[in-house]
């Protein structure tokens, strides 16, 4: 009995951190470019300068440091006070379409180009997200034709 007990906690524990293994968590670069480095210190090798607000996706975070994978895949790592909790989106398709409503037939809001920074208003939702552009527009964008949600 105390066999089964055992293999019972064991299995939700393992469900429990399979299903935490999965979460994704998101962030942005705060209000200044952030330098980000091959390893996890100051004296690593400096590899980008990521700009103000760029989207960042938080692989691990290791002390005062956080491996975190841009929009193209790459890995690296960056101070965690450089980041906010601020989302922002980047897009991912050339003439991506913000509508009205999460509707394709929705009244055409704006157009953003590739590699174009959005605030992230809403998460996922349908298959939408909402973003504001920076010259304050505000519109459901394909969650598709961005990175960062």
């Amino acid at each position: 009995m105390r066999l089964i007990q055992l293999l019972a906690v064991t299995a939700l524990y393992l469900t429990a951190a399979a299903g935490a293994a999965h979460a994704v968590e998101f962030k942005s670069v705060g209000a200044a470019p952030a330098i980000l480095y091959d390893a996890p210190s100051q004296k690593g090798r400096k590899v980008f300068v990521a700009p103000r607000e760029m989207p960042v996706e938080v692989v691990l975070t290791y002390g005062e440091w956080s491996k975190v994978r841009d929009a193209t895949g790459e890995l690296s790592w960056a101070e965690s006070k450089a980041l906010s909790p601020a989302r922002t989106v980047v897009v991912t398709l050339s003439g991506a379409k913000a509508r009205a409503a999460a509707d394709e037939k929705s009244a055409l809001i704006f157009t953003a180009d590739k590699g174009v920074l959005l605030e992230l208003v809403e998460p996922l939702a349908s298959g939408w997200v909402k973003v504001k552009h920076r010259d304050g527009q505000s519109g459901y964008i394909r969650a598709a034709e961005v990175w960062g949600e």
